[in-house]
């Protein structure tokens, strides 16, 4: 169906077609948007209003295992944060004094939590503390500029027909929303699916990778390393954009198809799934339609990881990617929840510096583990039930 430009009729489009955030991760499960409930929040500053009514203040003593944390771990991205957000009013007074703190003294990180922060627990809409928390990382692909030998599956560049609206100017309340198109005549329609995408990508080609499932993958975690044996050297691959079809769990597919059970719908399982059913895989592949456009970046240090929403990079184990709607990005997260398939406690400081086209909702992250092959089987295999604190400058004086 066509739609004529016009304010009333793109806010429309953008709620048939589900227009999505720019983000460097997604999860493996559909997301849920869920509405806030109301709770009291006198001690937010009124720089953080906006999301008073989704939080409940607490005391540091109701985190659990909040001092036996290590912050120094923390404390890189915590500055890395402060980088971004130091300018706006509430971050002034605490980032200007985290510059004059020894980085290596883990008592004197958490007095400085205590004195500058209140502490929020973070509610849903029914009131309950409780939510999903999943797992991403940084892959590493094998690939080439030019296509040949093992090299088939392509990797894009944003096509230059893919129109972006930002709604947020004509309607504050879309703000982190962009609807995703393209023109045809003066009319605006849905951009390719992934099923359909062929035709607007030939000749968009950044690279050539040798493994059509972790092309995939590497989509849904947003970012990733491909090693290029043509050149021999390896480039980042960072997020640049989306076309604007919502994401769509394949995991999930496979469940509703009975081909897995749920708590086989992990990455590895798909993957184990897709080596005993080759002939399905297209079909499998398409149930997303969601596609993902990628710009390529240097790697000056390899210790560093990509650039979240935040404009930051992220901190293998120490950033999660959060819903906006929700949090505010750049702050202290606190989080409890276990380790992948396990019941050990996962209980530390977090910051908040990465969104996700599937973290939808207020109990709601995605936890960043790292670069490579052990940080994928961990993120993999992560789907928690888990709790957040966040954490709010107190109100000068």
């Amino acid at each position: 169906m066509l739609i004529q430009i016009s304010q009333a009729r793109i806010l429309l489009l953008a709620s048939l077609f589900g227009a999505l955030t720019a983000c460097t991760s997604v999860s493996l499960d559909t997301p849920v948007v869920k509405t806030p409930v109301v709770v009291p929040a006198s001690t937010v500053s009124s720089a953080t209003s906006k999301w008073a009514q989704l939080y409940k203040p607490v005391s540091f003593s109701a985190l659990p295992g909040w001092r036996q944390d290590q912050l120094t771990e923390l404390w890189p991205a915590f500055m890395a944060s402060c980088s971004a957000i130091k300018n706006k009013p509430e971050w002034k007074e605490p980032c200007a004094i985290a510059k004059d703190l020894d980085a290596k003294d883990n008592q004197a990180l958490l007095d400085f939590f205590e004195a500058f922060f209140t502490p929020h627990q973070v509610l849903n809409a029914d009131g309950g503390n409780e939510g999903l928390i999943t797992g991403y990382y940084e892959p590493l692909l094998r690939g080439a500029r030019q296509r040949g030998g093992a090299f088939q599956t392509p990797l894009y560049r944003t096509p230059p027909d893919l129109l972006t609206i930002d709604l947020s100017s004509v309607y504050p309340d879309l703000k982190h929303m962009r609807l995703r198109g393209r023109l045809v005549g003066n009319k605006v329609v849905p951009y390719a699916s992934r099923a359909d995408m062929l035709p607007a990508v030939v000749g968009k080609e950044l690279v050539w990778v040798d493994d059509a499932i972790d092309a995939f993958f590497l989509q849904i975690q947003g970012s990733g390393r491909v090693y290029l044996s043509d050149s021999n050297e390896t480039i980042r691959l960072a997020y640049a954009d989306q076309n604007g079809h919502p994401y769509k769990s394949i995991g999930r597919y496979l469940v509703d198809k009975g081909e897995l059970k749920l708590e086989q719908a992990s990455a590895q399982g798909i993957k184990e799934w897709l080596s005993n059913n080759p002939a399905r895989q297209d079909e499998l592949l398409n149930a997303n339609p969601s596609v993902v456009f990628f710009k390529e970046e240097k790697i000056i240090n390899p210790a560093i990881g990509p650039k979240g929403a935040l404009g930051v990079p992220l901190t293998g184990q120490r950033s999660i990617a959060i819903d906006p709607q929700y949090l505010p990005l750049g702050v202290p997260v606190f989080l409890s929840t276990t380790q992948p398939n396990s019941s050990v406690s996962l209980q530390r400081l977090m910051m908040a510096q990465d969104t996700g086209g599937a973290i939808r909702g207020a109990v709601r992250a995605d936890f960043f583990w790292g670069f490579g092959n052990l940080a994928g089987e961990s993120a993999g295999r992560m789907k928690q039930k888990g709790a957040l604190w966040v954490l709010l400058p107190k109100s000068p004086g």
